[in-house]
């Protein structure tokens, strides 16, 4: 520790985290600590193994507390994880939250740099950072008021679930379902697995819930059009459209009690026929519950619609659904036809590999694990064979992954009711032929289990277990310039710290838009969007971080460039004003709006454009001293004075 004289009387405490390893396997903290800590404005220089965790935080908030700092620099993985952790730290002992500076030297040092050059960078990083931070002046967070509203957009399982937890605190709710029907995918399955209870008695009681609430305005056949506005007070537009339904089930809407259920629809609100129109909207919040769609097998893959006893695991459900319990033969009966063997093959649209696997028209595969595929086949193997004994059930995977609570036992209990599971390998999957006079199909498959023997087995139905892929929201991602992840899935920020937000807050996520999930984690995610929109909303204000830009109004000269780079429509205007040079333009700002990107800073000729928190002063400072060579040569020896 020193206590060095500078001449801008600003006391920097800095904070350099060991985070377990991942910084000091590579960068030599302690020599870091000895050079920064020789810096005028650096009054204690500290080490922690875990910045992050309570006794790291403490060593701040002593320090902050004792009169020893006024200024904080933490030395840690990257911002995004944990600023907000320390920031909150730096209040709690009383300091602005915003005298407060970031170096990144997990990602940008110890993860990149192996060598002697990752405890020379990072001692620049951190030396860059203690020079913005004494030129940090304290801010103010924005206080934006908020509508007590939310906008839930997908009438499915996580849109009624966080629907119906809104209400429940008191939340108005405007919920947004483009389809005639409620409920979503659930609908088009007959139990939840592993649980065995039945749809058609679970999906109404939730959909009453919500039908009932006086909380609760309901929109089928409806789409939201417009967006704009930011968090607390966004505007939309919803526009209605006349039912379009292929089993004419709205049709017969006379003979239908409204929240009737409809296998493989959903629940049928009991609205009257939807006229063509929009309505205008102004909401605090929105939660994203769009669901998914199930995998669509290319025309050949496992013989799907080249040979018609190649049937999807939905399009199975949808045809017992059809039967309604008739055929309670010794064998399944299904399609006019005995179904004395039936083959189930998993990871149909999951998992696909590069080389091995066939890509869409668009160059993309759907690499990714469906999650929840294994548990819904197994589960239906069971059934299958507890009612139908004379079936024999074939299950062929490459890896099985019943991973939820209660899921194992469904599988366990499959062995015992004799369903037969042989493992293949991705490049030499099974193979679909016509089968000889006994059977209609047969599948070929060389089984891992017995090395690589190859097995034959007659089957009159095959059936792909089909995996998730996002729900189709292209429209509705380029309006609100939502986040797709690698999958196709909506992105969060984090998935542990952030997990049901996005980049643009205010924007929540719900269910199976994010990832695949079973109906068990769907509701929790729709709980969890509900309650941060309730935290969002609950004041009747936000503060948001004042990382804006503002406008020095002596300098503008209403050019516009800085209009033309603005990254977000209306975040940046020119208006008029008058002065004593006559009529002119200036630029303005609306901070709720303003994404603090910089854009704007570096188009204005005039240099008439600050960001608080990043300024130009600021920066050049930073560069100035990560080239400074004398950081590197310095002495611990002198580091007391």
């Amino acid at each position: 520790m020193t206590s060095n004289q500078n001449s801008q009387g600003v006391k920097i405490g800095v904070y350099i985290c060991y985070c377990g390893g991942n910084i000091s396997d590579h960068v030599d903290v302690e020599a870091v600590r000895e050079r920064i800590e020789q810096l005028p404005e650096v009054s204690v220089a500290r080490t922690s193994t875990f910045m992050c965790s309570d006794p790291g935080q403490e060593l701040i908030i002593q320090d902050i507390r004792e009169g020893t700092i006024d200024r904080v620099v933490v030395a840690s993985c990257a911002p995004d994880l944990h600023q907000q952790t320390f920031m909150a730290a730096i209040s709690r002992a009383g300091l602005n939250a915003y005298l407060y500076e970031h170096a990144n030297i997990r990602e940008q040092v110890s993860w990149v740099h192996h060598g002697p050059e990752a405890t020379a960078k990072a001692t620049r990083l951190v030396a860059a950072a203690v020079t913005k931070a004494a030129k940090l002046k304290p801010l103010q967070p924005l206080d934006v008021d908020t509508t007590r509203h939310v906008t839930v957009i997908g009438g499915g399982l996580a849109g009624l679930k966080a629907a119906a937890e809104l209400a429940d605190r008191g939340i108005e709710v405007t919920l947004v379902e483009k389809s005639p029907y409620l409920g979503g995918k659930i609908a088009q399955y007959p139990y939840l697995a592993p649980s065995g209870a039945k749809v058609e008695k679970i999906l109404p009681q939730l959909t009453e819930q919500v039908l009932d609430s006086p909380m609760i305005e309901v929109h089928i056949c409806a789409e939201v059009t417009s967006y704009y506005g930011y968090i607390g007070q966004f505007d939309l537009k919803i526009a209605k459209h006349p039912p379009t339904d292929q089993s004419n089930a709205l049709n017969r809407k006379d003979s239908l009690e409204p929240k009737t259920f409809l296998p493989q629809l959903g629940i049928y609100p009991g609205e009257p026929p939807v006229e063509p129109g929009e309505q205008e909207l102004r909401t605090g919040a929105i939660i994203l519950g769009t669901g998914f769609n199930p995998y669509t097998p290319r025309n050949g893959e496992y013989g799907y619609g080249s040979l018609p006893e190649v049937v999807t695991l939905p399009e199975l459900f949808h045809e017992l659904a059809r039967c309604n319990g008739e055929g309670k033969q010794q064998c399944l009966h299904l399609w006019g036809r005995e179904i004395r063997s039936l083959v189930m093959i998993h990871c149909v649209g999951s998992r696909q590999i590069p080389g091995i696997h066939e890509e869409r028209e668009d160059g993309t595969l759907n690499e990714h694990c469906s999650r929840t595929c294994c548990t819904t086949l197994i589960n239906a193997a069971n059934s299958i064979r507890e009612a139908h004994p004379g079936t024999q059930v074939f299950n062929l995977y490459r890896d099985i992954r019943t991973y939820g609570r209660g899921h194992e036992e469904l599988y366990e209990r499959a062995c015992n009711n004799g369903v037969r599971f042989l493992r293949f390998n991705p490049e030499d999957g099974p193979e679909i032929v016509h089968g000889q006079e006994t059977s209609a199909l047969e599948a070929r498959v060389r089984d891992t289990l017995t090395f690589g023997e190859e097995v034959r087995i007659p089957a009159d139905l095959v059936v792909l277990g089909v995996g998730m892929e996002p729900g189709k929201i292209g429209e509705l991602s380029n309006l609100m310039k939502l986040p797709v992840g690698s999958d196709g899935f909506l992105q969060e920020v984090h998935p542990k710290l952030r997990p049901v937000e996005i980049a643009t807050q205010g924007l929540i996520l719900a269910g199976t838009c994010q990832a695949p999930m079973d109906t068990a984690e769907t509701s929790n995610s729709a709980a969890c969007a509900a309650a941060k929109a309730t935290a969002l909303l609950d004041k009747g204000y936000i503060e948001l971080d004042p990382f804006v830009a503002e406008v020095d109004e002596r300098k503008c000269r209403g050019h516009g460039y800085c209009v033309q780079a603005c990254l977000k429509d209306g975040a940046l205007i020119l208006e008029e004003r008058e002065d004593s040079d006559g009529q002119e333009k200036v630029a303005r700002i609306n901070q709720a709006l303003c994404l603090g990107c910089g854009a704007c800073v570096a188009a204005c000729p005039e240099q008439a454009i600050e960001l608080k928190g990043s300024t130009l002063e600021q920066y050049r400072s930073m560069v100035s001293m990560i080239v400074r060579d004398d950081l590197l040569q310095a002495s611990p020896a002198n580091a007391e004075s």
